[in-house]
């Protein structure tokens, strides 16, 4: 498994690193007998549906800060923090699971890793990369999040099917510079990369 996750974000990873991973994804399945954190349908099939899906949004991310919207589980940015050790900002308005976060950062030693419980409108400092998993359509989740961003700020959007029309309606409401990513983990899916995003009519 450690060969697939070095595959997916493309850098090197340690065997602590990994053991950290694992320790978290154990974790996740016992706290998810207790709150619906993923489906349990997903459970049997962890580490592709999750882990290693959010892992490859590491490959894309510039370096520096990163805010993950609408965190939940921790998914992908708990990932991301554990991987690459750049400050991670967890955001996250529903409080059992702004809990659970706590406790991983706890047993996790994620001194990288900031937890808000709230809503993004709530978060006012700048971002190096802006990501959230299955949060809101891309449109939605630009105008929510914009304000987190600086000029050279990438917004890094897992999508499924929907990739090429929320694409389509992004492009209509803001101006910016996009791109799908095709996804390493889901041959249906994939991330949608923005940059350089205003409202249409500014410049």
């Amino acid at each position: 498994m450690i060969e697939e996750l070095i595959k997916v974000c493309g850098r090197s990873v340690s065997r602590e690193t990994f053991d950290k991973l694992e320790a978290y994804a154990a974790i996740l399945v016992e706290e998810s007998s207790k709150q619906n954190l993923i489906a349990a349908s997903t459970l049997g099939n962890l580490w592709q549906r999750h882990l290693l899906d959010s892992a490859q949004l590491i490959r894309l991310l510039r370096p520096g800060s990163c805010i993950d919207i609408g965190s939940g589980a921790g998914l992908p940015g708990v990932v991301i923090a554990i991987v690459t050790g750049d400050p991670v900002t967890l955001v996250e308005p529903r409080r059992l699971r702004t809990k659970f976060l706590h406790v991983v950062k706890s047993h996790l030693s994620l001194d990288n890793v900031t937890i808000i419980h709230g809503k993004a409108t709530a978060v006012s400092a700048k971002f190096d990369n802006i990501t959230g998993r299955a949060v809101a359509p891309a449109t939605e989740m630009l105008a929510m999040t914009r304000h987190l961003s600086h000029s050279k700020t990438v917004w890094i959007l897992p999508k499924g099917r929907t990739a090429q029309k929320e694409l389509d309606d992004v492009r209509i409401a803001w101006q910016g510079t996009y791109r799908l990513e095709p996804s390493l983990t889901d041959e249906a899916a994939s991330i949608l990369l923005a940059t350089g995003v205003q409202p249409r009519g500014t410049r």
